[in-house]
């Protein structure tokens, strides 16, 4: 019988060949950081992943470190094949993370700071233009097929890829080129890379957009198809909505007492009045750049050696304001071999002067530490783990799971300076549960319940959903219309953060009931971080072996 491990390793180098990041993995080095986008490519990965399903089912796996690895992989390949299968991976166009952004992404890691640096870049940028064509072909193979996303996500696609345009971000990119002999080259690439990113702008609005459905829904078979994807976990979807209002409820009480510890009856008088006051305001550019790099440094300081361990390789965390206007902060993790470190990213919304940072402490613990960078550091750096496990194991449910966590732990760390960031910390909290409701309501035309205190509407539409993310929540209108775009766009997925740290809550607790005084915070976070990223089924059985003996987890 194949051990897990071999099975593992030969998925890994088969992998290598399809995809850049499997390849850094493997420990290659890929040609170009720009994945194979093609109908073709799709396909391969597709039947690679069934063909290790099946080497899993059969090999053996004896240790621990063994079981969470069969786990883990069994889950995700299943995963992959569903999705491919259900032709959601193939027609993905959404406001975030799909392909299209992947690549554009790509040019935001590539070193700049050498010649050969540069000449990486110029590679690049005349690579982008076949690889937009790639997706544009595997988009069209998917319409045919009859799987294609709403109007709404081609067109919100095609608004963002112009902003980029717009920006001239590609020549902005090689305006940095300190010149030399590769000047005319990047001069072409960039222009290059804009005139492929209009073609293809100009395929989603003239082919795509016209033929693509208006409703936005996807409705209850494919939606519990990408919920299983997305958590690693089968899940009672009405009993996650009923959940969810209960959440936004008893959020809603905190936040009134948060906001008369700032000195203001509600929660809505509170945001207004800081988000009108200059001390918490930061100019948009350099001064932006600075607060979240000296912020980020100084919840290095206070976690390291007394919270957590954070790797001394992944102490640094790159820090920039994206000039890709999205209205989000993301984070990108380093690369396998760790030569490039991970990074915070924050595109602000278009025609923003100041930002008002007390609303966004809580969001940098979620992006970095105590959140995703300390994830992947800690992956990245346990030697226990398969190099598939530590970098191409990616679960949504674990990752935003983790992160959503780290939101609340970070106040029960003290990581919060004040009464007003503690207040951006439960916006987060009640914005997390609002989209829990909202997806559901949305893709599977649930009724809002009577009497809920938050609307007198019966059904959810968008429009309410923005209305709903801008006054109960406290978003701004730009970000609360990318909200909506988003949940419509990746179904189920706005369930990871809540459902996710739902687990980590349950096992934590169950721990410390077990062990009692005894119970070691900082070594049960490190202890399950360790363990790796899986699905939320795998890791609560991972998590009830690691820290027997374990009450039954609720599974839901």
């Amino acid at each position: 019988m194949t051990g897990i491990t071999a099975v593992a390793d030969d998925y890994l180098h088969a992998l290598a060949a399809l995809d850049p990041e499997a390849a850094e993995a493997a420990g290659r080095t890929p040609e170009s950081q720009l994945a194979d986008l093609s109908p073709e490519a799709f396909d391969a990965r597709a039947e690679l992943a069934r063909a290790t399903a099946t080497a899993v089912a059969t090999a053996s796996a004896q240790s621990p470190a063994e079981r969470a690895l069969a786990g883990a992989l069994a889950d995700r390949l299943a995963s992959d094949v569903a999705l491919h299968d259900a032709g959601f991976t193939t027609r993905l166009l959404a406001p975030l993370a799909t392909p299209v952004h992947l690549a554009r992404q790509v040019f935001d890691n590539l070193p700049r700071a050498s010649a050969d640096d540069w000449a990486v870049v110029a590679a690049h940028l005349h690579r982008l233009p076949t690889t937009l064509h790639q997706y544009a072909a595997t988009l069209r193979r998917s319409a045919q097929r009859g799987q294609l996303v709403a109007r709404r996500q081609v067109l919100a696609v095609a608004e963002q890829c112009t902003t980029w345009i717009t920006a001239d971000f590609y020549g902005g990119l090689v305006a940095g080129y300190p010149g030399g002999p590769l000047g005319d080259r990047l001069a072409d690439g960039a222009r290059l890379a804009t005139a492929g990113t209009a073609e293809f702008v100009a395929f989603l609005r003239t082919e795509l957009a016209p033929a693509a459905p208006d409703v936005d829904g996807v409705g209850r078979d494919l939606y519990q198809v990408t919920a299983r994807a997305f958590l690693g976990a089968t899940v009672d979807l009405d009993e996650l909505y009923a959940y969810g209002w209960a959440e936004l409820a008893r959020t809603v009480t905190e936040l009134r007492a948060a906001a008369a510890e700032c000195g203001h009856p509600d929660a809505p008088t509170a945001r207004a009045a800081l988000d009108a006051d200059p001390a918490y305001r930061v100019p948009v550019g350099t001064a932006l750049e600075a607060w979240l790099r000296e912020r980020t440094a100084q919840l290095t300081d206070l976690l390291d050696g007394v919270h957590f361990d954070i790797p001394p390789a992944t102490r640094h965390v790159e820090c920039r304001i994206s000039p890709a206007a999205a209205g989000v902060m993301y984070y990108t993790p380093p690369d396998s071999g760790l030569t490039r470190p991970g990074g915070i990213w924050w595109s602000v919304p278009p025609g923003e002067a100041t930002v008002p940072v007390w609303r966004h402490v809580g969001t940098l613990c979620h992006e970095g530490l105590p959140g995703h960078h300390l994830q992947h550091a800690i992956s990245l750096t346990t030697a226990e783990l398969h190099p598939w496990q530590r970098t191409r194991c990616h679960v949504h449910g674990y990752a935003e799971g983790w992160a959503h966590y780290a939101e609340r732990l970070a106040d029960e760390l003290g990581l919060y300076t004040g009464p007003a960031e503690r207040l951006g910390m439960l916006d987060g909290q009640l914005w997390r549960a609002a989209r829990v409701v909202i997806d559901l309501g949305l893709h599977l035309d649930l009724p809002i319940p009577a009497g809920n205190g938050f609307t007198a509407a019966r059904r959810w539409s968008p429009e309410l959903a923005v209305d709903f993310l801008t006054r109960v929540v406290g978003l701004d209108a730009a970000t609360a219309r990318f909200e909506v775009d988003r949940y419509l766009g990746w179904p189920a997925q706005a369930l990871a953060f809540k459902v996710g740290a739902r687990l980590w809550q349950q096992t934590r607790r169950d721990a410390e009931r077990r062990a009692g005084a005894a119970f070691d915070r900082k070594r049960f976070h490190h202890t399950a971080l360790a363990l790796g990223p899986m699905g939320l089924e795998p890791l609560r059985d991972r998590l009830t072996e690691t820290f027997r003996p374990a009450a039954a987890l609720d599974r839901k």
